[in-house]
């Protein structure tokens, strides 16, 4: 089974707001980047859509370290939150909603096709790849800025 490392951000001006993702594979020493966003959004939608996008990219199963600094979506899949939520018709411990269970259910697919270890880094902390993720995020969400003519 082939290794792939991917390392994915989410950003958000205003939550909810304009919104992007990036995410940034590795293999074999080859780097490809992805990125793309919504308007509007929110920022734990983007985290969740970034690891989306980078799963739903490989061809075929793999075994996959991916990195990020969203605690909602390392502690939502690594303590089994997700998992939970789904058996409990999409219902937390406290019977309120989870939300973004769309998102969270195309996530739990992708991790049955492929053998994912997740990883969290703190944020904004000089990480080479979750500084470039999160430069590929910001940039596509404040393409939205930009074209509604608002102030970045």
């Amino acid at each position: 089974m082939k290794h792939v490392d991917i390392y994915t951000d989410g950003a958000c001006r205003g939550n909810p707001g304009p919104g992007g993702w990036g995410a940034v594979l590795v293999y074999a020493g080859v780097e490809k980047e992805l990125s793309g966003g919504e308007n509007p959004t929110t920022n734990n939608r983007m985290e969740l859509t970034a690891a989306i996008e980078a799963l739903a990219a490989l061809r075929e199963p793999c075994e996959v370290t991916l990195t990020s600094d969203s605690k909602y979506l390392v502690d939502g899949i690594s303590r089994g939150w997700a998992v939970s939520w789904r058996a409990n018709g999409w219902k937390k411990s406290d019977r309120s909603p989870a939300l973004n269970s769309d998102l969270w259910e195309h996530l739990l697919q992708l991790l049955e096709r492929h053998k994912v270890s997740l990883v969290w880094v703190k944020g904004h902390d000089g990480h080479p790849y979750n500084e470039r993720c999160d430069r590929l995020a910001t940039a596509f969400a404040d393409q939205f800025t930009k074209e509604e003519g608002a102030p970045i």
